[in-house]
């Protein structure tokens, strides 16, 4: 007891002493905070995060209240997504835009944690179900170019926070389609097609079990819609969707 409280006590005071040298700083821009991995004050304000009321099948916010009870978007009932449910922590713009981008594109791995904890509050109900996180995965020859996947990175680290078990191997993306920006929605879809495919050791991982997918981004859910129909189709029970940050399609 006494050399647990001694090395926690060491702990803090280690912690102390880096802060006095190196101050924490925003993970958007920088600027000084008041504890580490937090956004300062300018950069939250920037975050437009998603709170009820929303579709309860996109996720994505309605401008208004619109009453109680369960939800449905006219994108969500013109063109039901194939997941089950979707959830996000914020709008596709702003900081929560900077931070996806300086994730993907500028190494910035630090801000995963920060971002998955995030997430994991955001969909906390759809994680709460889940028996299985599974990340959407890339084609090798992008791995290899950006020499890591964030969304196999996200999904670990919120199955870490969270407890849950994480497969980034059930799921492989099998063709190597052309990036996403600037298709309309169709495109997007055709673009997709036949891209994801269930690995045969990950077949008995998700058969009967309760899937949670993990992705950075949505924009038209054509990629979970792809994703989640493969897993579908190989045996998931169910399959939801979480994001850290979404395209809103109408409400905003």
């Amino acid at each position: 007891m006494v050399g647990s409280a001694l090395g926690s006590g060491l702990r803090r005071l280690a912690a102390t002493a880096i802060g006095l040298i190196y101050p924490p700083t925003c993970i958007a821009c920088g600027a000084a905070t008041g504890q580490p991995h937090a956004l300062c004050a300018a950069c939250w304000s920037g975050l437009r995060l998603i709170e009820r009321p929303y579709c309860e099948r996109l996720g994505t916010p309605f401008a208004l209240d619109l009453g109680v009870g369960s939800l449905i978007s006219p994108g969500a009932l013109a063109e039901p997504p194939v997941f089950g449910r979707a959830r996000a922590v914020a709008v596709y713009d702003g900081t929560a835009r900077d931070l996806v981008h300086r994730l993907k594109f500028s190494d910035r791995l630090d801000l995963g944690r920060t971002m998955a904890r995030m997430m994991a509050a955001a969909g906390s109900e759809l994680l709460d179900e889940a028996d299985l996180i599974v990340p959407v995965p890339l084609h090798g020859l992008r791995l290899w170019r950006r020499r890591f996947n964030q969304s196999a990175m996200l999904a670990r680290e919120i199955g870490r926070q969270s407890g849950k078990p994480c497969d980034v191997r059930a799921l492989a993306r099998v063709r190597a389609t052309r990036p996403q920006v600037g298709l309309t929605r169709r495109q997007r879809a055709e673009n997709l097609q036949g891209a994801f495919r269930v690995t045969d050791a990950g077949r008995a991982r998700i058969t009967g079990r309760r899937l949670l997918l993990i992705d950075d981004v949505a924009t038209t859910g054509a990629t979970g819609n792809a994703a989640a129909r493969v897993l579908l189709r190989a045996g998931a029970a169910s399959v939801d969707l979480l994001t850290f940050a979404t395209v809103t399609r109408d409400g905003l």
